[in-house]
């Protein structure tokens, strides 16, 4: 077991929880960090949204992860053999209950396995490799520490962090689950100690994004709702019209617009109608309140578009900004937005004139509760203190240029490579590494955090999780990737899954 060491009279960098270790008079785990990621429902539900709307566009937007560059991608060294703290053992994956005597020839994929996502301290949407692990709630996730904590900007864990078992080109056929609490070494979140690169991370109850049912509701429902929504304008009758007006407890917003020959007047003309007429932004902040032409009407509307809807209205708006004065923006979710601001224009009644209601509409079922990750896919099984020498099977979805530029992975699939793990303890002098396992694999940067199955079965799909992903290194020195390595799982890392294995976290819907 390693420890790394305070000079007497040195100083040190308080990061990730160290902070909150030195406030307290005694620390009661010295082995396991606790980070919170998504706090509540209301946020992880958020989050979801964030990588779902618009067709998953914030997840194919995404990349791998960065972490690593070509002056990482080093030979490694031997340093020995591995010292077992504790004696091995293991803990049976989720699916095991019901024995299989099919034979397979071909590697079937496991379930289990997906990518995280998540934004960086730059803001930068990125990816790795994960599994569901075996766990008390079924709600348990294994990858690499990195893929929670973000090291390389020396901040705590990111942000909007899901996992995604299954995923394909944007799609999450069993759910999107948002990461509650993240579990690491605290060697790994203190010091960035690369000999404990690994997490363990709770996750909510998956959901399904899309659909749902659309409910009219008032317009103070409407703007108080933070989900999906809508509001459309429907042409009504005079006498609907003259009804809506003199009706207090009408839920819909009526309104009147003359045809292409408006006969403007006062609001104090005998039988006048208020319409209304779409200004930019600064015309209608330098209204007034009151009534009367050229006076607010309402307050703005804003609606969710698309990335093309986006695009179309400003070269509309380009053109002809009198006729498409909106305002069009990101905001901070990621999402597009157009809202349109309104001044009074009040009317003469004649035939042309058009009458309308304005309908308000959120959508229920939008987000649905998927139920629980290891109900949904099965999760590995977990080993520890295991013999080297070993065979492993370990899968993850790469997608990095090797060093020399050539790219051999698309990050669309996940791949797969098998083998048996160095028989010595092996060090990487970029990230002071001294106990790690090597395995001969080409897969680059993406598949980190992907999990090293020991025993695994095509028949089942199923093993024991004995390692993640963690490097990536060239021995022969052709500037490609040729062997991956692992931290060693010990009985510290047993007693990091075990505090985590026995969390409950719960629904989003």
């Amino acid at each position: 077991m390693k420890r790394i060491l305070i000079p007497a009279g040195g100083a040190i960098m308080a990061t990730g929880l160290l902070a909150a270790g030195l406030a307290g008079s005694a620390q009661a785990d010295p082995t396991t960090a606790k980070d919170p990621m998504a706090t509540s429902a209301a946020n992880a539900k958020a989050i979801a949204q964030f990588w779902m709307e618009n067709n998953g566009a914030a997840l194919k937007a995404a990349t791998e992860s960065n972490v690593w560059d070509k002056q990482d991608v080093a030979k490694l060294q031997s340093k020995g053999g591995y010292s077992s703290d504790t004696k091995p053992g293991q803990t049976a994956p989720i699916g095991q209950e019901k024995k299989a005597a099919t034979k397979v020839q071909n590697v079937n994929m496991p379930k289990t396995i997906g990518k995280v996502f998540f934004v960086n301290s730059k803001g930068e949407k990125r990816w790795c490799s994960a599994t569901s692990i075996q766990s008390k709630y079924r709600n348990l996730v294994a990858t690499a520490g990195h893929c929670v904590y973000d090291t390389a900007n020396n901040t705590e864990v990111v942000s909007k962090w899901v996992f995604v078992p299954g995923y394909y080109q944007g799609k999450a056929p069993w759910g999107v689950y948002v990461g509650k609490q993240a579990f690491t070494h605290y060697d790994f979140d203190v010091y960035e100690d690369y000999d404990r690169d690994y997490a363990f991370v709770t996750v909510y109850n998956g959901v399904h994004i899309g659909g749902g049912t659309p409910k009219q509701v008032s317009k103070a429902e409407w703007d108080k709702y933070q989900g999906i929504k809508d509001a459309k304008d429907v042409e009504i009758s005079r006498e609907e019209f003259r009804k809506c007006k003199l009706d207090p407890t009408s839920t819909v917003a009526c309104w009147v617009k003359r045809g292409t020959a408006p006969e403007a007047t006062g609001p104090d003309y005998p039988g006048a109608v208020v319409g209304k007429v779409e200004v930019n932004e600064a015309t209608y902040k330098a209204a007034k309140v009151g009534k009367g032409n050229g006076f607010k009407f309402g307050e703005p509307v804003t609606e969710i578009v698309t990335d093309n809807e986006a695009a179309a209205y400003l070269e509309k708006q380009k053109k002809d900004p009198e006729k498409y004065p909106a305002k069009v923006v990101k905001d901070a979710r990621g999402n597009w937005t157009i809202t349109h601001y309104y001044v009074q224009q009040w009317y003469r009644p004649g035939s042309d004139t058009k009458f309308y209601k304005t309908v308000f509409f959120i959508v229920e079922g939008f987000v649905k509760d998927a139920g629980r990750l290891g109900d949904n896919v099965g999760g590995q099984g977990f080993a520890w203190n295991q013999p080297t020498g070993k065979y492993v099977r370990v899968f993850g979805y790469p997608a990095a240029p090797h060093p020399d530029g050539n790219k051999a992975y698309t990050g669309i699939t996940p791949k797969w490579c098998y083998g048996k793990t160095s028989a010595k303890l092996v060090g990487s002098a970029a990230k002071k590494i001294e106990e790690h396992l090597a395995l001969k694999c080409a897969m680059t940067e993406g598949a980190d955090g992907g999990p090293w199955l020991y025993k695994y079965s095509n028949a089942k799909r199923l093993g024991y999780v004995n390692g993640v992903t963690s490097t990536f290194n060239d021995q022969d020195g052709n500037g490609r990737v040729d062997y991956i390595s692992s931290p060693y799982f010990d009985g510290e890392t047993n007693t990091v899954y075990k505090a985590a294995a026995n969390v409950w976290s719960g629904k989003i819907v």
